[in-house]
């Protein structure tokens, strides 16, 4: 389900952004494409240092989209390819994918661990 494209962009620079819906409304926050890892099983992990919003917010409703991209990936039209993934996340505080993460990134408090439902190449 991963598209190759995908994987292409998360080798490259770029910033991945993450929105979460709680009782106070949208939310959106940044990481980057350097910081995102695939599993096996295909899932998305992502390492989580502050994000407290949006910890609360998947607590509340795990529904999450998130769109990344690179512009050295060639993309539908050109330079640069996109992409729209929506799933449903968690975040992991122990357990394999969060010793994944952290041996990686030291300073992550937490892991949040996507399963996409729908991955579109927008660009």
């Amino acid at each position: 389900m991963i598209p190759e494209k995908l994987t292409e962009v998360l080798k490259h620079d770029g910033v991945v952004a993450i929105a979460t819906l709680g009782q106070d409304g949208p939310h959106m926050v940044n990481t980057w494409n350097s910081y995102v890892r695939i599993t096996d099983d295909e899932r998305i992990l992502i390492p989580v240092g502050y994000m407290h919003r949006t910890e609360a917010n998947i607590a509340f409703n795990n529904q999450v989209l998130i769109t990344l991209g690179s512009r050295k990936v060639d993309g539908n039209m050109g330079p640069g390819a996109g992409f729209l993934i929506k799933g449903t996340a968690c975040i992991e505080v122990s357990g394999s994918d969060f010793a994944v993460v952290k041996a990686k990134f030291a300073w992550a408090r937490a892991v949040m661990a996507v399963t996409a439902s729908s991955i579109e190449q927008t660009l």
